[in-house]
């Protein structure tokens, strides 16, 4: 009976402290008969912790758990975010508004006022920072400052003094808060564009710094900083004044160190290498993007999403030097420039030097855009021996119709959208796709958009022929 009861003892205090609520207490009279939230973060998103609606006095109290330790920020009904510590204190806060930082008073909460002190003490260090930065700048390279030296030494034992200053502040934080963990890593993934920009010899350290990130930690998924992290990682690696091809060799060591960290966790694996894999095809970082795609499917250890692993299988099936698929036109085809009877009733029908093959839809909210771009290009690009044929994902012919019927080049449609055996057969995933194949079908570009499209045809066809 005693072991019993012991037992629901322990286990009672065990439920209390994982579940405790923890209290976030502001006075704000500006926001008086608003709806105030509590939102917290989890990877890649984010999720309402609590809400409530503030009183006539501007008065409201939300509640948080240990589960959900990390960085929250309050809003209301200008969605301004304000950041603060969900490190299991009671915060009390006290302004007018949410969307005026500087007038927001931390009355109680221990980590949310070292935030606050660090985030207005780091802001100023970096400002000074970057003055120096620029000065030094000049003292290195204009040569009506180059020649004095007591000036530079002076600009870099400041530099030394507030880096030392900043590294001071961050060093005594306990061990055990989380703003030791968050605060370098902020800090970090700010410092990019300067680094970039003025302080090139910290690139190295950089790189090592984003490297050796766990992405498995969930401090980092608790943060809010892990889409920060990888974008800021792979755009100093971009800007980094380093010839593309060394960008690309580095992009590859980077792509290798996260899979290997998040190898093990199926789900980190495919959220974080599909977040990357869309910003590496974005940026048209195509040599990067492949790279991360082939890498994905060669792993025989990983188990990738089964959406996830078809748009990769389009790297692999679909790349630049592989022999794209003939098309067959099943269903309609609109072609202005043929005789009914000689429409053409196959891709490899046509005789051009160069054929763009667009994948799209009326409903596609980018590909109107796209494809008046087309259009507009569509008459300098046939003098150079460029035909274009646009597969549409239409499921209507009224639809297609319209949409295709101001289009000067050949457009088709057998209204399975992505059932369709072109959609298929080219690995479709997502409208506009774009293919710049040659005479025999030999895939020689996959532009991520029409502009860049145009870039190549203006470099290769254009200006090769003048």
């Amino acid at each position: 009976m005693i072991k019993n009861t012991y037992a629901i003892i322990v286990l009672l205090f065990t439920c209390t402290f994982v579940w405790s609520q923890n209290r976030i207490t502001g006075t704000f009279p500006g926001l008086a008969g608003q709806q105030v939230k509590l939102v917290g973060f989890n990877g890649f998103n984010t999720y309402v912790i609590d809400s409530v609606k503030v009183n006539g006095k501007g008065v409201f109290n939300l509640s948080y758990s240990n589960k959900n330790r990390g960085m929250g920020y309050l809003s209301a009904r200008d969605n301004t975010p304000f950041l603060v510590v969900l490190s299991g204190e009671t915060i009390k806060l006290s302004g007018e508004t949410l969307d005026i930082p500087a007038g927001i008073t931390i009355l109680e909460g221990t980590e949310n006022k070292i935030f606050e002190q660090y985030a207005s003490e780091h802001r100023s260090r970096e400002q000074c920072l970057g003055a120096w930065d620029y000065l030094t700048k000049m003292y290195r390279f204009d040569t009506l400052f180059s020649t004095h030296e007591v000036p530079k030494q002076a600009i870099e034992t400041e530099k030394k003094r507030i880096k030392a200053e900043d590294s001071l502040f961050l060093a005594r934080l306990p061990t055990d808060s989380y703003l030791s963990y968050y605060l370098p890593v902020r800090k970090l993934i700010r410092s990019v564009s300067a680094i970039a920009q003025y302080r090139t010899e910290e690139i190295p350290a950089a790189f090592t710094a984003f490297r050796n990130m766990d992405y498995t930690d969930p401090r980092l998924y608790k943060s809010g900083l892990l889409k920060d992290v990888i974008n800021n990682h792979f755009w100093l690696m971009e800007n980094s004044s380093r010839p593309l091809d060394s960008v690309y060799i580095e992009m590859q060591i980077s792509i290798d160190r996260m899979l290997e960290n998040v190898m093990a966790d199926k789900q980190k694996l495919n959220e974080i290498a599909a977040h990357l894999f869309t910003l590496l095809e974005q940026r048209s970082l195509f040599p990067a993007s492949e790279y991360l795609a082939i890498r994905l499917l060669n792993m025989n250890s990983c188990t990738l999403n089964n959406d996830f692993a078809a748009q990769l299988e389009s790297y692999r099936a679909m790349k630049k030097g592989n022999i794209a698929p003939d098309i067959n036109f099943t269903g309609d085809v609109f072609a202005p420039d043929y005789e009914n009877e000689n429409k053409p009733k196959k891709l490899s029908d046509i005789q051009s030097v160069y054929k763009v093959v667009v994948f799209g839809a009326g409903w596609c909210p980018q590909c109107p855009v796209e494809l008046q771009s087309i259009a507009q290009n569509y008459g300098k690009w046939k003098q150079y021996g460029v035909e274009v044929f646009f597969i549409s994902l239409d499921e209507d012919k009224q639809t297609f119709t319209n949409f295709t019927q101001p289009f000067a080049f050949i457009s088709t449609s057998d209204y399975k959208k992505w059932d369709s055996p072109a959609v298929k057969d080219y690995h479709v995933f997502a409208t506009p796709t774009i293919y710049l194949l040659n005479n025999n079908h030999e895939i020689i570009l996959k532009p991520g958009s029409v502009r860049q499209l145009d870039s190549w045809i203006d470099r290769y066809l254009v200006k090769g022929n003048k």
